[in-house]
């Protein structure tokens, strides 16, 4: 079977009393391969558990696939949602905007017109954020400069990339993400840039991937190092 009936199949045994399903992810956005999961967003009420539970977040296994599911009632939803935000990486929101609905109608769309407008408003960091953020990137870019470890500058250069990462896009109003789906929200944001800015970095070529970096912190406001305060 096709992902999505595996799906429609999944809930409809296990969980049958979820009013929503969302079918995200590698499997919905046509980027599948063999080791892909199948992730599942499902939104009902607690009896969608049968142990008065209000959320459940786990990996089933299913007519030979894989199911990493990401299920709530509704109340546990908004909470889960808003410890996303707090951390800019609005995980469920995506799920629930972006993927393929197994079943909802009515009841998904009244949710994303609630919730998407959250997600396209993009997040906004406080400028104490922002220079936290600046801070961590001045240190791990005089951490990558003082480095001769061949390991210790590969390590460091990876988490600079990260922290940089998130800092042009927190600071240009796009969410966070982590991982393979960071690359993509940089590229989504800007591709030409985040290539340009990477090239360097794929090349080994850490002094220069390192000059790149420091002139991304100055395009922000700079480097934050003495005196601040976190």
């Amino acid at each position: 079977m096709e992902p999505l009936e595996v799906s429609a199949a999944f809930v409809a045994e296990r969980f049958p009393r979820a009013e929503v399903a969302v079918m995200a992810g590698s499997s919905a956005s046509g980027r599948r391969t063999a080791a892909s999961d199948i992730d599942l967003l499902l939104i009902g009420p607690e009896e969608m558990f049968g142990s008065g539970r209000s959320s459940l977040a786990t990996n089933v296994a299913y007519d030979g696939e894989s199911m990493e599911l990401f299920s709530y009632t509704e109340q546990a939803f908004e909470e889960w949602v808003g410890r996303d935000l707090a951390t800019f990486r609005p995980v469920l929101l995506n799920m629930l905007a972006e993927g393929l609905e197994v079943r909802g109608g009515a009841r998904l769309e009244e949710l994303r017109k609630r919730w998407c407008p959250v997600l396209e408003a993009g997040p906004r960091a406080h400028e104490q954020e922002l220079a936290a953020r600046r801070y961590e990137v001045t240190d791990l870019l005089d951490d990558l400069r003082d480095a001769t470890d061949p390991l210790e500058q590969r390590v460091t250069a990876g988490l600079l990339f990260e922290k940089t990462a998130e800092l042009l896009l927190l600071t240009n109003g796009h969410w966070l993400a982590s991982s393979k789906h960071l690359v993509r929200a940089l590229r989504r944001w800007d591709a030409k840039h985040a290539d340009d800015r990477a090239a360097p970095l794929l090349d080994l070529d850490f002094a220069a991937f390192a000059d790149r970096v420091d002139a991304e912190l100055r395009r922000v406001g700079g480097r934050v190092q003495a005196g601040f305060i976190r």
